[in-house]
């Protein structure tokens, strides 16, 4: 089901779970959520400042969403964080989703399920011609999630650290 908010936000409500577009109030909950997936955690105070910044600026982004997984209007359980993409030989965009996190103690529940599932009426409004995401080679359980849900996996991703 969705709902339209009076401030014309879209929140996509499935039983006692709602996903929402992300605010900057829900910016400490998401960095706590990146850390739980591996990503960098801030060494010095000034860490915090500047990934709030980012954070914030990545809400702010009209190319950019990141969707919150909250049960019962005040705990977020999970997140997913999107790009939308031009690609040369396409004109229609892509979706690309660099981060999906579920808490430890809610996976296995639906709730992964339903944060994509909100990302596809978000491409299908979008008109995207595809959801991409990337995932560690160490996760093998999140592989097997996205092949249960419908992924493909479709190519192999390189990276080159430059260590800045």
């Amino acid at each position: 089901m969705i709902q339209l908010l009076s401030n014309n936000d879209v929140v996509y409500v499935m039983g006692n779970l709602i996903i929402r577009e992300a605010t900057t109030k829900d910016i400490p909950i998401l960095l706590g959520l990146l850390y739980d997936l591996g990503r960098p955690k801030p060494q010095e105070d000034s860490d915090v400042e500047t990934f709030r910044k980012l954070v914030t600026k990545y809400v702010r982004d009209s190319d950019k969403t990141i969707l919150v997984a909250e049960i019962d209007d005040m705990e977020i359980v999970g997140m997913a964080s999107i790009v939308y993409l031009s690609r040369l030989n396409q004109s229609t965009l892509e979706m690309y989703i660099p981060e999906l996190i579920v808490l430890q103690k809610y996976q296995n529940h639906g709730i992964g399920k339903k944060i994509i599932n909100s990302c596809i009426t978000l491409a299908k409004e979008k008109e995207c011609h595809r959801i991409r995401l990337e995932s560690g080679n160490q996760r093998k359980d999140s592989h097997e999630f996205y092949k249960h849900i419908g992924f493909e996996q479709y190519a192999l991703s390189f990276t080159l650290n430059l260590g800045l």
